[in-house]
């Protein structure tokens, strides 16, 4: 098995689901989906930008300090709720097509951001299966004390449509991850945030501000998925879900626009290939970046 780092190119029209197995596709996503076969999806897992920022102003500024410490990124930037909108429906419409009629579709989200796009979810014609809330036993504080901490996240977990009857429903899985707080499965999931795991530059600081942790990605994958699915990321920043699907005999394709995210996320996948045992065969990275 190899995995491969693929820059996307304007000349390219279309990617076949060979080329795209087990790759990060670097580049817009908006520019890469439409180029992916259509139903060839098993299972989607979106993390898009939360919109904490309103253009050059952030939300939850007070006396000129920032609420969310250390997180300046041009990618969360949009001039209005408008341009947001457009663009997670944009992306929306693409997954929706990307889905076989059996897959499910996660899309994660914070209190700036969930209702809006699950307003665009449903009117695009998406059917939810649940809203599981991410509780964090460890938060971040509110340093200002102007609002209580957000010490949690959520997850709209849909399928294309109300009639889709056979999607991928772990049930044991899912009850067992809720013990023992609770004796059947619930839409609450009790998790840190990510801090060992977490990539950091040289200086110590985060790669990524919103890295998530891998414990996440699991329940989503081993909830909703079988071996072999294959799982499309289409905003992946540093690659956690490549990561927990090569751990558990799943396929992926990952995009990333940013070139520092593309290379963390290139280095851990080689990393976890090395880690990575499927079939008694000890999996060989091949990455090209």
């Amino acid at each position: 098995m190899s995995v491969r780092v693929i820059e996307n190119s304007e000349k390219k029209k279309f990617y076949s689901l060979e080329e795209i197995e087990n790759s990060i596709i670097w580049g817009d996503t908006l520019e890469i989906l439409p180029k992916l076969p259509a139903e060839t999806m098993d299972a989607i897992f979106v993390d898009p930008p939360y919109f904490f920022q309103v253009g050059r102003r952030r939300i939850g500024q007070w006396s000129g300090k920032s609420i969310y410490w250390g997180w300046e990124e041009n990618w969360d930037e949009f001039e209005s709720y408008e341009q947001y909108d457009d663009f997670i429906a944009k992306v929306l419409v693409e997954c929706r097509r990307l889905m076989r009629p059996n897959a499910t579709i996660w899309v994660m989200g914070a209190f700036s951001n969930i209702c809006r796009v699950g307003k665009i979810m449903q009117d695009l014609g998406f059917w939810f299966l649940s809203l599981i809330v991410w509780e964090k036993t460890r938060p971040v504080p509110n340093f200002l004390n102007r609002r209580p901490a957000n010490a949690t996240e959520f997850l709209i977990w849909a399928v294309k449509d109300k009639s889709v009857r056979d999607y991928t429903y772990d049930h044991r899985y899912a009850k067992m991850i809720s013990q023992p707080r609770y004796k059947f499965p619930v839409n609450i999931w009790e998790l840190p945030i990510c801090r060992e795991e977490r990539l950091k530059d040289e200086r110590g600081r985060p790669i990524h501000p919103t890295q998530k942790p891998e414990a996440l990605l699991e329940r989503v994958i081993l909830m909703s998925t079988k071996e072999g699915d294959l799982i499309l990321d289409p905003m992946c920043g540093t690659g956690t879900t490549g990561v927990v699907a090569l751990r558990y005999n799943r396929r992926f394709v990952m995009v990333e626009k940013e070139e520092k995210y593309v290379k963390a996320a290139s280095e851990r996948i080689k990393a976890a290939c090395c880690r990575t045992i499927f079939d008694s065969k000890t999996v060989v990275p091949d990455l090209k970046f």
